[in-house]
C-alpha cells in the first residue's frame, strides 16, 4: 500500500520517549509506513523532557498564534516540528507553556495524577485538530496511541461533527495497557462548554474510561498490548467496532 495519507496522534513515540511500548509501536508503525510510500506525519505534545536541541525542534510560526478556549480560558497554541532522525518524516509538537513545560507526563513527583490532565487532553485533541486543518491536509486515515488522543474522536464526533473535512477520514484506535487515574470534577464542566453533553464517561471521568468510550466512536480498534488488563480488556470484548487483536507493527497495513 502506497500513496496514502496517515496521520499518527500519540502520546509517546522514539525516540523522544523510549522504553515504552506506545513510544516503540509508533515508531514503527510510522516507519514502516513511510518507508511504503505513504505521506505520514505524527503530533504528539510537546513533553518538558523532550529536548528541543537534541532534537531539532523549531517553532511553525505560520501554525503557531492560534489560542484554544478550554472553559473560557484562551491558551496559545504553540507548534513545534521536528523530523525523525534519519528519516524524512516530519513529527508536529502541540506546545503550551502552561500544559506542557513540567517534565513529568501525567503524575507529579508524589505519584498523583495533575488537576489539569482533562484541560491538557482537551488542548491536545483540539489543537491538533485545528493544526491539520490549518495545513489543508486531510488525512486518509488517523491512527489514535494513547489516552490523551482518545479525545480526538470525541471532539470529532461533537464538537466537530458538521465539519465535513474529516468525512471521509478513517479511524484506528489502537489500545494499551496505561496506567488509569481519575480526572478532575470538571471535566463535564469543561466538555459541556464546547456543547459536548449527555456523555456517559462524564459520570466517571477517566484515562481508561475515555478510551473505552473512543472504542465506540473510531472505525477499528486494535491492541496495541498483546493482552488487556481490566475495564480496558472488557471494553475491548465488549465493543461493537470492529476490531483486530495484537498485530506486529510492520504488518499494520493489514488494518488500513
Amino acid at each position: 500500500m502506497a500513496g496514502r495519507k496517515i496521520l499518527y496522534i500519540t502520546t509517546e513515540m522514539a525516540p523522544y520517549q523510549e522504553e515504552s511500548n506506545i513510544a516503540d509501536m509508533v515508531n514503527k508503525m510510522a516507519l514502516k509506513m513511510h518507508q511504503a510510500g505513504n505521506d505520514v506525519r505524527v503530533f504528539m505534545p510537546r513533553f518538558g523532557q523532550i529536548s528541543e536541541r537534541r532534537f531539532q525542534l523549531h517553532e511553525v510560526i505560520r501554525l503557531s498564534g492560534m489560542n484554544i478556549i478550554i472553559n473560557d480560558l484562551d491558551q496559545p497554541l504553540i507548534i513545534k516540528v521536528a523530523s525523525l532522525p534519519g528519516e524524512r518524516l516530519q513529527v508536529y509538537f502541540i506546545d503550551n507553556d502552561e500544559y506542557f513545560k513540567r517534565k513529568e507526563f501525567y503524575f507529579d513527583a508524589e505519584g498523583s495524577p495533575f488537576a489539569d490532565n482533562n484541560e491538557r487532553a482537551v488542548f491536545f485533541a483540539r489543537g491538533v485538530i485545528e493544526t491539520i486543518k490549518k495545513l489543508n491536509w486531510v488525512p486518509d486515515v488517523i491512527h489514535l496511541n494513547g489516552w490523551m488522543s482518545a479525545f480526538v474522536p470525541v471532539y470529532m464526533k461533537n464538537y466537530y461533527k458538521n465539519d465535513a473535512y474529516f468525512t471521509n477520514t478513517k479511524m484506528v484506535l489502537s489500545v494499551y495497557n496505561e496506567q488509569d487515574a481519575k480526572l478532575a470534577d470538571n471535566t463535564e464542566e469543561i466538555l459541556k462548554f464546547d456543547n459536548i453533553k449527555d456523555f456517559q464517561t462524564l459520570d466517571h471521568p477517566g484515562f481508561n474510561t475515555f478510551t473505552s468510550a473512543a472504542m465506540e466512536m473510531v472505525d477499528v480498534v486494535v491492541k496495541g498490548d498483546e493482552f488487556l488488563e481490566g475495564d480496558l480488556d472488557a471494553a475491548f470484548n465488549n465493543t461493537s467496532t470492529n476490531k483486530s487483536e495484537y498485530i506486529n507493527p510492520t504488518e499494520i497495513e493489514k488494518i488500513y
